[in-house]
């Protein structure tokens, strides 16, 4: 889901890691789009289609709500792709998670 959203948009998936709390993506973004917007487009998005695919989903979930109003954005500026590449592939980080 969240490829297709990003293809529609032109916006290209480097790398990804799903976890059952969180998300990491990272991903190439025009300049023109704000970061928090492209957020907010993903998170919406994918709500609107998991609640619209499993109608039931919504009681489930506390306060009605797929995603936590909270996010972390950060950019590749100081660091290289690959770094960033390499610290979302690796498993280190969330092996306590998993």
């Amino acid at each position: 889901m969240l490829d297709a959203i990003c293809e529609k948009r032109g916006w290209f998936v480097i790398s990804r890691e799903i976890q059952p709390d969180h998300i990491h993506l990272f991903l190439s973004i025009p300049p023109a789009v704000a970061a928090a917007n492209a957020v907010k487009i993903l998170k919406g998005t994918t709500a609107r289609k998991l609640f619209a695919r499993f109608p039931a989903l919504k009681k489930r979930l506390r306060g009605g709500h797929v995603w936590s109003p909270s996010y972390y954005v950060g950019t590749a500026g100081n660091v290289s792709a690959e770094t960033i590449q390499r610290y979302i592939e690796r498993t280190e980080h969330i092996r306590g998670r998993r």
